[in-house]
């Protein structure tokens, strides 16, 4: 039985399972970047099978600068997964995106440091785009599926990635609100340039939690407040996903499967045999 997942799910803070799942079963798999957060939960939602990581490890054990990246992605792909959900917390810098609302953003500004930020490199060049960081087509979906299973929705909207593992400072927080930020976490980068790379869609389901810490009026962002917002979007938020598995087409009609088509600067007859071992399940068919 061809068992070919409709979609992969990343799941951040306070989501490290999925319920509703039938037909369970686990994949430990290895790369060549190393073991992913957790083993690869493989699962049917109605008559599609998902398949699901849990970002921070089993029993949240890996903070957002620790968890490798490449390989929760490689893993995925190497399933065949062509779309990317992750369901993140976020803290939120506007007064109109609330605690309790979900946020598909639509821009990503990157300020994390030391984490490894691609794929390529070490013999193999790849300059790939990411103006439009994530996936149109599949934000699209993500929105109308939080719409239909009741979420309060905001389309759209620039996500800062800091470094972690502490909060912003009240500093920080209005320069970013300054700088025109919507809402901050701390691991969508580098996990959506991977996704590109990897030639697979990608959206972000933020639930957000909080107002961070420039809301004068509000109690700045703790652990406790976090997680009892996410426990209260999680039914939400596995009411989505359902949703979204249902209404995934069976073929994609964005670009991102071909987004390493002109990525690849380095001469084909400079790559070795070692790194097509290491990088063909990404680049293979553009090095024949």
């Amino acid at each position: 039985m061809d068992r070919t997942p409709v979609l992969g799910v990343i799941g951040g803070s306070g989501i490290y399972q999925l319920d509703g799942l039938t037909s369970i079963e686990q994949r430990t798999i290895d790369t060549p970047f190393g073991a992913p957060s957790s083993p690869i939960v493989l699962g049917d939602l109605g008559d599609r099978t998902v398949a699901f990581v849990a970002r921070h490890g089993v029993g949240h054990t890996i903070a957002p600068a620790e968890v490798n990246y490449r390989a929760n992605l490689y893993a995925l792909k190497s399933l065949g997964v062509e779309r990317v959900l992750s369901i993140s917390a976020c803290g939120s810098l506007r007064e109109d995106y609330a605690p309790g609302d979900v946020v598909v953003p639509d821009q990503l500004f990157d300020r994390t440091f030391g984490r490894a930020p691609s794929f390529f490199g070490e013999g193999l060049v790849a300059h790939v785009s990411v103006a439009e960081p994530f996936c149109a087509d599949l934000s699209a979906a993500l929105g109308d599926s939080v719409t239909q299973s009741g979420g309060q929705l905001h389309r759209g909207g620039a996500l800062v990635t800091i470094n972690g593992p502490r909060f912003s400072t009240r500093a920080e927080s209005n320069t970013y609100r300054a700088w025109g930020m919507s809402i901050i976490g701390m691991t969508t980068a580098p996990e959506a340039f991977l996704a590109r790379e990897a030639e697979m869609c990608y959206a972000v389901m933020a639930h957000v939690t909080d107002y961070d810490v420039w809301h004068i009026t509000e109690a700045p962002v703790s652990v406790e407040m976090v997680v009892r917002t996410l426990n209260a979007n999680t039914r939400l938020a596995q009411a989505a996903l359902a949703a979204l598995v249902r209404a995934l087409p069976a073929e994609r009609n964005c670009t991102c499967g071909d987004a390493l088509h002109d990525a690849l600067i380095t001469s084909r007859a400079n790559v070795t045999p070692a790194l097509r071992r290491r990088l063909g399940l990404l680049v293979e068919r553009y090095l024949a």
